[in-house]
């Protein structure tokens, strides 16, 4: 371990001297290779990049960072790009400063504000895509993945990708799928049969075989769930709605 504040914890990779970890409450939440920014460790990361990628998007507005990994990696490969973080936790924010090598980068802006409320103040269509990397516990924020939430992403980007971990009852993953499907004509998921899951609403048409092929080929493989049979699995579930929050 090299540094603890408070539930932050700070610890060496064994296996890659520059490798470092954060984690929080207990839970893997960052990797950051201080000496190769464009390495993602976690999985879904590296599956998320080849959606992006796919999408050939580069004003990319993410919301949760942990140690924004994720943009600062593609930062590093298109510096002319635009990756702008929300995080809300500024202790989070701290320790990536202190410890994990985040600094100002050209293409990579990171902002301590809540993600709704600053996807709510974005013009239409001023960003390439979202990515909804937050979480409360194992959970994304319930305020992120409403109805209504998911719809003011859509108006701002055409493409919006969130990482979701859940059980093989797949209850999150249903109804975050459900909520997309009612901003976004096409949804589909990338994940393995346990873990991580990202669910990708998208307005635009990617070549989804091609990204199936190299999820596939991913040191992690990841199996790709196409549209009518993501729509067959979510047709009983209703998408949580802002009053349902009100109700809880």
């Amino acid at each position: 371990m090299l540094a603890r504040h408070g539930e932050l914890v700070v610890a060496r990779d064994p296996l890659r001297p520059s490798g470092r970890l954060l984690r929080q409450d207990g839970m893997d939440a960052s990797y950051i290779d201080l000496a190769d920014a464009s390495h993602l460790e976690f999985n879904y990361m590296r599956w998320l990049r080849i959606v992006l990628r796919a999408a050939r998007a580069r004003r990319i507005l993410h919301v949760g960072g942990g140690a924004c990994a994720l943009a600062r990696a593609l930062a590093a490969e298109d510096p002319g790009g635009r990756q702008e973080v929300c995080e809300l936790d500024a202790e989070v924010l701290a320790v990536a400063r202190e410890h994990l090598g985040l600094r100002r980068v050209p293409g990579l802006r990171v902002r301590r504000a809540e993600g709704r409320a600053y996807v709510a103040g974005q013009a239409q269509a001023s960003w390439d895509a979202i990515v909804i990397d937050a979480f409360v516990g194992a959970r994304v924020p319930r305020r992120l993945i409403t109805v209504q939430a998911l719809r003011d992403a859509a108006r701002v980007a055409p493409l919006t990708l969130i990482n979701v971990v859940d059980d093989r009852q797949a209850r999150d993953l249903r109804a975050i799928a459900a909520g997309l499907a009612s901003a976004y004509p096409r949804v589909w998921t990338l994940g393995a049969r346990t873990g991580n899951t990202v669910i990708v609403g998208s307005c635009v048409e990617l070549t989804i075989a091609r990204i199936a092929a190299k999820a596939a080929a991913d040191p992690s493989p990841a199996r790709l769930t196409g549209p009518g049979a993501l729509a067959r699995l979510v047709a009983s579930t209703p998408p949580l709605r802002d009053e349902d929050l009100d109700q809880g």
